[in-house]
Order: structure tokens, then C-alpha cells, then sequence
């Protein structure tokens, strides 16, 4: 069903599919085929799209009723609501009352007009406009009281039926609240279903996983099922770990205690599914030849370590599995993942058909408005000049939009812009008006840079999915939103050095015919310590920036800890 973004492409079959289980409400409203004939006053059809629906799902088909007090011929009429409330009679469908909603308030009306305008690049005119007044907004229930009186009074109908049409729209809306931790998962966590993460990356090879994830196709599993699946991934997570560490030949107490306590954390917080999932993406990462490395605190975790997601020791560098993983954040750990930048796309591509799209999609991020955007589609849906637009847009900074009246007081070269002299004459009042409105809205939605979701079966009940622009399916919601679901969210960064450092050792094999295995080179080499202190660093991963040059050349680093202490203090935070 994909088609041109933004354009949908579900048929009333498709609906009708996931209605008929009778967890899907279908309200046929005056936009609607039966709200559409009704309106040209063909009711013979408008029944038969009924009937149509009656018969495929059931029960659950409403005819929705709704008036913006229009002129009577309007499509949100009372008297075209009044027909539509004749044909549910008529036909025996429950009708509820609704009052298609665009704005939470009347004075918002124009925003939607703007919006309505950019999304189609056109002017703002009459022949565009979707309304013909401010009534599509968030209505109490007093008001929407004395809606129904007129539409059940132009219907012909009795105090019985308004109060029958009142009662049954409460119904269905007690209907639809969504439970947050029942049927949203607020508070929870939701990783793969152990089943589909231990069958591996060979079963992927052989064909099997589909049949492993057709296992689950009631998606919803009991509490008891999800409690034994957790428990029986703590005790492979510790046999993998223990193995590990034998086939290591460690056996100081300090690595024993250390791997002991983690598990023990993993364990009261019920992450050993999330840690089997993640080394399974590093697995299938590194059987594509890809280059891949984890970042960040994660680098503090021995089980990290043991697993291979990290290759740092973290009992070597002394480092802290507290601020990776903490009894007192009951929050999914974050774990950084680089691979090669030229193969990203392809990384992506492989966990999505590693996991299926049921149960792994990529996150989203969200471009709001700010001023300069603002500037130019308030000024595009209002039909003012090109060079106008563009001078104006280019004469403020990147500020918010809604900070716009406040560049114009007290920035002098704002104030002394054209936009600025025409809006002390108070000639664009509308136009600064609507730029404030449109603060902090989306304009547009893309995929992350590095974000993938992996869930189980029940990802799709709650987040919903569109494809980007690349055809990745992508959540609509953004990072912080799929971490307060529970969601697992692991980054998958592309880096241009591991690509390029993939690049070089093919290059030395090609040329010198010589293997060079960069996790193998030894970190104590004067040659290359020397060129480090040169500050001839330029095109050197994390070491290249003019300051980070200028540190060097004072500084002097002698041994790999210096280098690490150096990275770990030039950044915004700790340098100052």
C-alpha cells in the first residue's frame, strides 16, 4: 500500500479487516462516501454504503453527525447534519455527536488557514479556504448541547432522540480512553520476545525467523509468559557472560564481584532481554563486515564488555558501571553504536529485515517552527512579495518565533531592517501575529540520523508508523517519546573515520598485499605519539579541531590515557 507520502492509500477493505474484531470504531462522517451522497441527496446510495459497512464489520459503524452552524448547502450544516442524523434513523446506525475538531480554540482559525496554505503552496484565498467560520474548535459540552437541539429539531426528532444521540457519543468516547499502563505500556518495558532474538542471525540465514515471529501473531502475551521469558533470558545472559570470562582465562575476585553485581542489576531491573537484543544487532552488524564500536557510558559495563557490544575494559580503565546502569533509573540503559558511515543505510536495512517491521521501525525527529520558517510560509500563505519574504526571513537570527516582537524592540540591525520600519508603522501586525502563532508547531517530519526502535510484537499497537522519505518505516514519535513508552532505542551512528578506516586497510591490502587488523595495533607507538604531539592532526577522528590542535601541542600526550583524558575534557561541558 505505499504510495506517494502523505497521500494514504487504505481502502475501506483494509479498514474493514481491523474493524471486524470490533477493537476499531468506523465513523462515517460528511467527508465520508455516505456523507458525500447525502449530501447530493442521493440517500439511496448513502444506504448502501451503509449496508456495506454493516455487513463487513458490524456493530461498530457510526454515523457521525456534526455541525459548524453553516450556511444551509454547506457540507457542516445543521440541515446537512440533520440528514445525515435521517439516514442513521433509517437504517438502524447508532449516530454520535461530534464537531471535527481543527483548533482548540475560535482565534486559531487562521493558524489552521496558514497551514492549510503551506501545505497545498497556494495563497490563502476563498476559493482555498476549508471553513466558512471560526466553529471547528474544541467545543464544551454545554455548546455542543445546543448543536444537537438544532440538528435534532431540523431532523424532526423528539427530546428522546437528542438525549439517545448525547448518550451513545459519551458511550463510544468512555470507549476509546486508552488505559496508559494497560494498552499504552506507560512505566514498562517492551524488547523482542527472547524466541525472536535467540533465534539468531544463522536462523536468519536458514529462512526460520519468519516462522518464529508467525509465533506470535496474538502479539499480546500474558504476564506470566512475560515473567518466565525474563527470567529464562537472565540465565542466558549470565551463562554467555561467565563463558566469556572463562574463555578470557580472568579470574582476578574483582572481575568475579564486578560481573556479579551487574547481573544482579540487570537482573532486579529486568534488562536482561534489552542487553540480548542489543548484542544480537552488534552480531549481525559485524557478520556484514561492518566495522562497529560502542560509545559512551555504556563503555562502564562489563557484561558490555564481556558480551563484545564494547571493547573497552572497564575493571583496566577503572571505570563506573553507575552511570551506564542504576537501580534508581528504571529507564532502558543508552547504548551508542558506530558503524561506518557508507554502510548505513545498508545496517538499517538488515536490522529492519532481521526483526520485521511488526517489531523494529526507525525513530523520528521533529522540525518546529522558528522564526525564519515562519517568516517565509506566513509570508508565501499571505501572498506577499518573494524579495519581501526573503529580506524579512533574512533579517532576524535563528531565534524562536515566538521571540519575533521582541527581536524588533531590542535587536538595533532587526530594528532598523525594512521589516523592522514597516512594523513600527504597525502595518504587519497580522503578519507578526500569525509568525508567533506557528511557534514550536512541526513543519516537518524525518527519520532520526541514528535512532532504531526494536519492540515486541505489540510496537505497532502503540506508536504509529509512516514511511520516510527513503521508504524506512519510521514512528511518529520522537526520541523522548519511544523511551517514555518503554521502547527499546538503540543508536546506530554512522561515522565517516570507521568508513574511512575500513577504506584505508582495504587500500593497504590492495597495494601492499599486507592484513592490517586495526583492533590489533598496539596503542604505545612513539611514531604515532609523535606526530600527535606535532599537532599535524588535521583528518585525526576527535583530535583534528584548531583547538584540540593547539591542547595537543601544550600538552604532549605520551600514552593512550592521556589521549583518553584529553577527549574526555574538551568538550562543552567539562572544558569550562
Amino acid at each position: 500500500l505505499r504510495g506517494e507520502r502523505g497521500r494514504p492509500r487504505v481502502t475501506r477493505e483494509v479498514v474493514a479487516q481491523y474493524a471486524a474484531d470490533g477493537h476499531l470504531a468506523i465513523l462515517l462522517g460528511a467527508d465520508s462516501s455516505v456523507g458525500q451522497a447525502c449530501h447530493r441527496r442521493r440517500p439511496d446510495l448513502a444506504a448502501a454504503e451503509l449496508r456495506w459497512w454493516h455487513h463487513e464489520v458490524g456493530a461498530t459503524v457510526y454515523v457521525e453527525i456534526c455541525s459548524h452552524l453553516e450556511a444551509t448547502g454547506a457540507i457542516r450544516s445543521s440541515a446537512a447534519a440533520a440528514r445525515l442524523l435521517q439516514m442513521a434513523r433509517d437504517t438502524g446506525t447508532t449516530a454520535v455527536l461530534t464537531n471535527a475538531v481543527r483548533y482548540p480554540a475560535p482565534e486559531q482559525a487562521p493558524v489552521a488557514d496558514v497551514l492549510d496554505a503551506v501545505r497545498r503552496l497556494v495563497p490563502i484565498s476563498r476559493r482555498h479556504l476549508d471553513r466558512s467560520n471560526a466553529q471547528g474548535y474544541l467545543k464544551g459540552w454545554p455548546e455542543l448541547r445546543g448543536v444537537a437541539d438544532e440538528i435534532v429539531a431540523m431532523a424532526g426528532g423528539a427530546a428522546v432522540e437528542r438525549a439517545r444521540l448525547l448518550a451513545d457519543t459519551i458511550a463510544l468516547a468512555e470507549s476509546c480512553a486508552l488505559d496508559p499502563i494497560a494498552d499504552v505500556g506507560l512505566g514498562d518495558i517492551h524488547v523482542p520476545e527472547l524466541a525472536v532474538v535467540a533465534a539468531g542471525s544463522r536462523a536468519e540465514r536458514a529462512g526460520d525467523v519468519r516462522s518464529v515471529l508467525a509465533g506470535y501473531e496474538s502479539r499480546r502475551r500474558p504476564q506470566a509468559r512475560i515473567d518466565q521469558e525474563a527470567r529464562h533470558a537472565h540465565d542466558l545472559l549470565s551463562a554467555r557472560c561467565n563463558r566469556e570470562l572463562d574463555r578470557r582465562r580472568v579470574t582476578s575476585a574483582a572481575a568475579a564481584q564486578r560481573l556479579a553485581a551487574e547481573l544482579a542489576v540487570i537482573a532486579d531491573l529486568g534488562f536482561a532481554g534489552y542487553f540480548l537484543t542489543v548484542v544480537e544487532v552488534v552480531d549481525l552488524i559485524r557478520d556484514m563486515g561492518v566495522r562497529v564500536a560502542a560509545r559512551g557510558s555504556g563503555a562502564g559495563s562489563l557484561v558490555n564488555y564481556l558480551l563484545g557490544i564494547s571493547g573497552v575494559d572497564p575493571i583496566r580503565h577503572n571505570l563506573l558501571m553507575e552511570r551506564f546502569l542504576s537501580p534508581l533509573r528504571r529507564s532502558l540503559p543508552d547504548i551508542d553504536v558506530d558503524v561506518e558511515s557508507a554502510r548505513r543505510t545498508e545496517v538499517y536495512e538488515r536490522i529492519l529485515a532481521r526483526f520485521g517491521g511488526e517489531r523494529c521501525t526507525c525513530v523520528s525527529m521533529r522540525d518546529t517552527y522558528r522564526v525564519r520558517h515562519a517568516i517565509r510560509d506566513v509570508g508565501a500563505a499571505l501572498g506577499m512579495s518573494p524579495g519581501d519574504v526573503d529580506a524579512f526571513a533574512k533579517a532576524f537570527p535563528h531565534i524562536r518565533a515566538a521571540q519575533v516582537r521582541e527581536a524588533l524592540t531590542e535587536l538595533p540591525e532587526v530594528r532598523a531592517s525594512e521589516i523592522g520600519r514597516r512594523a513600527a508603522t504597525g502595518e504587519l501586525e497580522v503578519f507578526l501575529d500569525l509568525v508567533t502563532a506557528l511557534d514550536g508547531l512541526p513543519r516537518h517530519i524525518a527519520v532520526h540520523p541514528c535512532g532504531v526502535l526494536l519492540s515486541d510484537a505489540t510496537m505497532l499497537d502503540r506508536t504509529p508508523v509512516e514511511a520516510s522519505w527513503q521508504g524506512f518505516p519510521m514512528s511518529q514519535f520522537d526520541k523522548d517519546d519511544v523511551e517514555a513508552l518503554g521502547f527499546l532505542k538503540l543508536d546506530v551512528l554512522g561515522i565517516r573515520m570507521q568508513s574511512a578506516m575500513q577504506y584505508a586497510v582495504a587500500e593497504i591490502g590492495r597495494v601492499d598485499g599486507q592484513q592490517v587488523v586495526l583492533d590489533e595495533i598496539p596503542l604505545d607507538d612513539p611514531d604515532t605519539f609523535a606526530l600527535i604531539g606535532s599537532t599535524r592532526t588535521l583528518g585525526c577522528f576527535q583530535i583534528e579541531s584548531p583547538g584540540q590542535r593547539e591542547l595537543l601541542g601544550k600538552f604532549g600526550p605520551r600514552t593512550f590515557d592521556d589521549i583518553i583524558i584529553d577527549i574526555s575534557l574538551f568538550r562543552p561541558g567539562p572544558v569550562k
